[in-house]
């Protein structure tokens, strides 16, 4: 399976939110005590190297993640059983317009404008499964501008894989190709027109994804 594969055929991303503690914290907002998530469009994703679009008016936000790729269709998948599902993985980003987000908590309206942009779901190569034996001691990072600003390990998760895979085949049919993506570190901030950004995955020492973006204003 490519890259271009789950991104043109995967039904659909699911994110998981507020998955790093740090994260929450940093944006004010309560750890949570069971997984929630939200659903982004399709038509989000972009391929590496490629463009990232700003849209006049937003305060854009860069979350980096680690995406799990399904690679086999299940419903009520139980934690036990939930590797079994798992195709491989993606290093991804999920950028989120931030200005929009907070209107729209503060007004009790759902994030999907603020999360579903053309372009707000950068993606790197799919990474089989037998190349990262525990996806909970991966190293995310990303750099912004010539600067790191988020460097973070999956070990910080709040809710590990199994038991996310688990929630969301619990309320809906998780299909081969669609990824889930499991939350970020501490570090958000903006992606400003102009910016050079670069991402990476590291596990066990080796780097398996990298992925490089233009920030452009949205024409």
């Amino acid at each position: 399976m490519s890259a271009r594969t789950f991104a043109q055929t995967g039904r659909k991303i699911v994110a998981i939110g507020r998955n790093f503690s740090e994260h929450a914290k940093e944006l004010g907002n309560a750890v949570p005590t069971a997984p929630f998530f939200f659903l982004k469009p399709t038509s989000s994703y972009v391929l590496s190297p490629g463009k990232i679009e700003i849209p006049q008016g937003c305060v854009v936000h860069h979350e980096v993640e680690l995406g799990v790729v399904i690679g086999k269709t299940g419903r009520d998948i139980s934690a036990a059983s939930a590797a079994d599902h798992i195709a491989g993985y993606a290093l991804a980003l999920d950028l989120t317009a931030r200005n929009l987000q907070d209107e729209a908590k503060k007004k009790g309206l759902p994030w999907s404008a603020a999360k579903g942009f053309d372009t707000f779901t950068p993606v790197g190569q799919f990474i089989p499964a037998a190349k990262i034996a525990d996806p909970h001691k991966v190293r995310l990072w990303i750099e912004v501008a010539g600067q790191i600003k988020q460097n973070g390990i999956t070990d910080a998760m709040i809710f590990q894989i199994p038991q996310l895979i688990e929630h969301v085949s619990s309320i809906m049919t998780l299909e081969e190709g669609d990824l889930l993506l499991t939350g970020t570190p501490k570090g958000v901030g903006p992606v400003e027109p102009g910016d050079h950004v670069v991402a990476g995955l590291e596990y066990q020492g080796e780097e398996l994804s990298r992925i490089v973006f233009d920030a452009v204003a949205r024409s």
